[in-house]
């Protein structure tokens, strides 16, 4: 198989806070924006693949269960205190979770999307890079 190109698409319920989120935290930049009828999307570039936010989802803003929603965007970084001041600032809380395998920070988007964000170095160490 030939694939060119990947991409996730997350379907949401608060779809305008929900691209605040991703646009604004992440900056990941707009690629696109489409608006059909009642139906959204606004595609983002996430690293070498994009994300593809959409209308027509569910929201839990607590947070969802793993059985609501088994999928958690990871968004690896160079300096995790640096990203998690950023968090706080964004009005969100956020806590370096240690681990042996490296360190995190577990949050949600307006939706209740998990999100991880991690460090790079801890996980090129566990790649053996």
């Amino acid at each position: 198989m030939d694939i060119q190109r990947t991409g996730i698409i997350l379907n949401t319920e608060n779809y305008d806070a929900c691209v605040v989120f991703y646009r604004e935290l992440f900056n990941l930049p707009v690629m696109f924006e489409k608006i059909e009828g009642d139906f959204r999307l606004t595609c983002l570039g996430f690293g070498g693949s994009y994300l593809m936010v959409e209308t027509e989802g569910y929201a839990k803003p607590a947070g969802k269960t793993l059985a609501e929603n088994a999928t958690k965007l990871r968004f690896n970084v160079a300096d995790l205190e640096l990203v998690r001041q950023r968090i706080l600032a964004f009005g969100l809380d956020a806590e370096i979770i240690n681990s042996s395998w490296g360190s995190t920070i577990n949050i949600v988007d307006p939706d209740g999307n998990r999100v991880g964000i991690r460090d790079e170095s801890g996980f090129a160490k566990q790649c053996g890079a």
